[in-house]
This record gives C-alpha cells, sequence and structure tokens, in this order.
C-alpha cells in the first residue's frame, strides 16, 4: 500500500529518533557515577597555594554530564588561583568563614550557608577576605569538570 506524501512526513520525526532511548527510572550506564557517601574524616588532603584541598567525586552522571566536587579550605587572605574562565559551571557552597567571589570584575561578599554560581565562561576567582580559614565545597558541572 503506497503511502502518502502527508503520511510519510508524519512518520518522519519517528525515523529521527535515537535507536536506543533512556526510559524514566533506568539504570544508568555502567560508566556513570553510581550512589555513594563520602564521611570527610575519609577524604584525602592535598594542598596547593596554601589551600588545603578534599577531593568528593569526579565523573559522569547517568544524564551524560561531567560533575566534580571538592571541598577547599583557604586561610585568611588565600586565594586557590587568579581569576579565570572555563566551559564548565562552578558552584560554591560556603560553610565556614567569609569570602568574595568575583564574577566578570564584580565583587560578591559571601559567609556560611551563602552560595556563590557562575554560568560557562565567565570570569571568576575567590578569596578569603575574613581574618579565619574559610571552608567551601565546589561543585562543577558540564564540560571539562574536574581537569
Amino acid at each position: 500500500m503506497p503511502l502518502s506524501r502527508r503520511q510519510l512526513c508524519s512518520l518522519l520525526p519517528a525515523a529521527l529518533l535515537p535507536t536506543t532511548i533512556r526510559l524514566e527510572g533506568a539504570t544508568p550506564p555502567d560508566d556513570s557515577l553510581p550512589s555513594a557517601t563520602f564521611p570527610f574524616d575519609k577524604l584525602s588532603v592535598h594542598t596547593a597555594n596554601n589551600a588545603e584541598i578534599r577531593p568528593v567525586l569526579k565523573g559522569k552522571l547517568a544524564t551524560g554530564e561531567s560533575l566534580e566536587t571538592h571541598e577547599t579550605t583557604l586561610p585568611p587572605g588565600g586565594a586557590p588561583h587568579p581569576p579565570h574562565h572555563h566551559v564548565h559551571s562552578e558552584m560554591w557552597l560556603i560553610r565556614e568563614g567569609t569570602v568574595e567571589l568575583t564574577i566578570n570584575g564584580t565583587r560578591y561578599r559571601l559567609g556560611p550557608g551563602s552560595v556563590g554560581f557562575v554560568h560557562s565562561n565567565e570570569e571568576h576567582g575567590i578569596t578569603n577576605v575574613g581574618a579565619t580559614p574559610a571552608t567551601y565545597f565546589v561543585v562543577a558541572v558540564g564540560p571539562g569538570a574536574g581537569s
């Protein structure tokens, strides 16, 4: 039975769908991060630029995005590196102390419980502007996160 042009065009969207479709709640692929817990006393510590850094996790989510999380403690006046930019987005969750987050030249002062976020490719930097150590978590999401 021949198909009309209208019938053929109605089938086109289905022909363009990927051959594998991930169903909601389906088991993630083997290379995605598994569910896990990360007790603070089990995290390794390394020092760079006077900052204590504790890597937490790094890998791919089941939805395909790269994810990297670490905790940083900066001494008063400390900064982990000069302002920079990259493809992935980042979020800072301030746990202790007072930091200054600079985004595209604008400075924001953040204390405990505060959150900062920077969009992909925006210049940013963070400095401890308080008199005590500042501790915060960094959550990086997107291409190149953790590299």
